[in-house]
Order: structure tokens, then sequence, then C-alpha cells
């Protein structure tokens, strides 16, 4: 899984006397791996590259803590698509200050690996930043793979450092063949390897639902988060006392919906979290969109007024009725 390859790969990437510098907003498994690895740990506002170059201007004039000698090494750690935000990393800015201040850069793409770009290659892809900026990146195979376990990728060297010093990959059970199989498949039909043209159509589906779906919650008054072409669009409930009104209703009426509160995210953050695939259709999206519609009103999360032309059609639909 994601979660285990976050937190077992970088205790071994980086020790005492290294420093870590992370995303605000980044996912628990990376917290939790940050905080076994031993290493000084600081956070910057989320994805705001001016604050990220300021904590690192400031941590290396500082050096380590007590004997200010300098880092012995640099992680910074960013998420290609912020699992609870939808927000897509800001991911060139974000190498051009690794590269200006020598520190390494890990990109989790567990949420845009298979899901966005042009053949699924991710955000560097998406973004047009060429991975070889990237050192390390972190992917899971639970997605856009419909498998299991995750991975790493990088040079050859830092490979075979993690193949021979990783208690994960040392004494863990290698991955089924089964298992092994399914990833081996669905690259091959993200990459257009299999002969068809099937990658390139649920690439660019998955594209068209999210960005017709997130309009059409907009449309409606709803508050969406995120940026256009990420697949994940919280829609923000805000009152955690809201979230089992919101998904009581939405399950009666047919549609299951993932509500986020506390812990994951902050107290009177709570929102609903939609994540789009390329195997909906437009019925299943439109459907969706009646039913949150309704279930909105009912529970006043529509904090914004809905455009003109989206009110006329609804009520020119229910006189119809």
């Amino acid at each position: 899984m994601g979660y285990v390859t976050n937190s077992a790969i970088l205790p071994v990437l980086v020790g005492k006397g290294g420093l870590i510098i992370s995303d605000s907003l980044n996912h628990n498994s990376i917290v939790n791996g940050a905080r076994g690895s031993g290493a000084t740990i600081r956070v910057f506002q989320h994805n705001t590259p001016s604050h990220l170059e300021k904590v690192l201007r400031e941590q290396i004039a500082e050096g380590q803590p007590r004997t200010h000698r300098p880092w012995k090494k640099i992680i910074v750690i960013v998420e290609g698509i912020y699992s609870m935000e939808g927000e897509l990393c800001k991911l060139s800015e974000i190498v051009a200050i690794c590269k200006k201040y020598k520190a390494y850069v890990y990109l989790d793409e567990a949420h845009s690996i298979g899901a966005v770009g042009k053949t699924g290659r991710g955000v560097c892809e998406l973004l047009g930043v060429d991975t070889a900026d990237v050192d390390i990146m972190m992917g899971t195979f639970t997605k856009s793979f419909g498998s299991c376990g995750g991975y790493i990728a990088g040079s050859k060297e830092l490979i075979q450092y993690l193949k021979y010093t990783c208690p994960a990959h040392l004494y863990a059970t290698s991955i089924s063949p089964p298992a092994a199989q399914q990833i081996i498949s669905a690259i091959k039909v993200i990459l257009g390897e299999d002969g068809s043209s099937r990658g390139a159509q649920k690439l660019a589906r998955i594209r068209e639902n999210s960005n017709f779906f997130r309009s059409e919650l907009q449309k409606m008054g709803f508050e969406v988060i995120g940026d256009n072409d990420s697949p994940i669009m919280p829609i923000m409930l805000y009152n955690p006392a809201k979230i089992p009104a919101f998904s009581r209703e939405c399950l009666k009426q047919n549609v299951a919906v993932v509500t986020v509160a506390f812990p994951a995210t902050p107290l009177l953050l709570a929102r609903a979290r939609i994540c789009i695939s390329a195997s909906h259709s437009r019925e299943d999206l439109l459907k969706a969109l009646e039913v949150i519609s309704r279930v909105g009103d009912l529970v006043g999360i529509k904090y914004f007024p809905a455009e003109p032309n989206k009110q006329h059609e609804e009520q020119d639909a229910i006189k119809l009725d």
C-alpha cells in the first residue's frame, strides 16, 4: 500500500542530522514516516513555494540544532494531488527552489499517477516538469492500477541502495503474481501497449468527467475546492454535524458519498470527497448531481448562489414534471 511505502521508505532515506521540509497538508503516511526517521522536521504553508523558500533559507542558515553544523541531507516532500484538497502541486516552482538550495524533491503521486497527464504519467507530464528534476517519485498500485502495493522510482543508485537497506523490502513478502500481473496489464492499457486506444480514451474521459462534475457542482452553489483536471473534488460541509445528514440522505437516494472529518481534516472543515472515475457514465454523473443538489438544499450546504441558467433549468424541469 502507499501508506506503508511512505512510512517505510522515509526513515531509510534520511536520518539524524538530516532535514525534512514537508507540506502542511501532506498525508499521514508521510507524517508518520518523517517522524520515524529521526530527522528534523519543518513544515511550510500548504502549496506555497514562497514560504518553502523562506523555510529553506532559514534552516540552511541555522544548520542543525545545537551544533549548527550543515545538514547532512535536505528533502522537500510534496504530493502531486493533495488527497483531501484536490489541488495540484505547484511542482515547477518547488523544483526550481529545491535546485537553488540543493535540496532533494520527494513527490507522492498516489492520486495522480495513471489518472492525469496525456499518457497518464502523472503531474510531471501534466505540468510539463522533467521527471529527471524529481529525485524520488512515490506511488501506489491500489488506485489507478487496481492492485496492491506501492513503488519508489528514482536513480539506479537510489533504487539499489533501497533494495539493500530498506527493511520493508528485505523482510516483507513479495507481491503475489496475480497482483503483479494486474499492475503490468494496467500499465500496458494506460500506455497503449495493449494494442488498443482504451488507455487514451479512459484518460480523456476521466478528465472530461472531472471538469464537467466540478463545473456543475459550482453552478449549483456548492463550494468545491481543488483544481481543474483533478479527479478529486471535495464539497465543503464545514459543520461536522452536517456529515451524517448529508451522507444518510444521499444514501437513501442510492448515491453513496465519502465524508471526511476530524482528524483527517481540521475540526470545522468537514467535507464530502468525490472521486471521479473514467468508468462513470454521463448518466451516472447526472444522477449523482441531481441527488447531491437536492440533499444540498435540504442540509443547507449551498454556500453560494446558483447560476441563473441552472436555476431556470431546474424550475422548468419541475414544471414539466
